[in-house]
């Protein structure tokens, strides 16, 4: 069962985007880029470094390097409950 992702934030997930670099398995000379955003938990980011464990294992693009930044959204102090909600239109 996956959390959602209030549950992750207030657990000390915050959002991870990183920017793959790789060659093009036909063309060397060739780089593209792939998105990957997911939560996880800094300094470590286990969910990221599983990924590229996973990119160099299954993927025949070899990586050429990685970008990636974390931006922890909210934490436990940021957090109200909001009892209701007044739409006007």
């Amino acid at each position: 069962m996956r959390l959602s992702e209030t549950e992750l934030m207030l657990r000390g997930y915050g959002l991870t985007t990183a920017e793959f670099y790789y060659r093009m398995p036909d063309f060397r000379n060739v780089l593209n880029s792939f998105i990957w955003q997911d939560y996880d938990l800094a300094p470590d980011h286990p969910r990221l470094f599983k990924f590229i464990q996973f990119w160099q294992e299954s993927i025949d693009g070899p990586l050429h390097s990685v970008r990636f930044t974390h931006r922890k959204r909210i934490s436990s102090g940021d957090w109200r409950n909001v009892v209701a909600e007044f739409r006007l239109n």
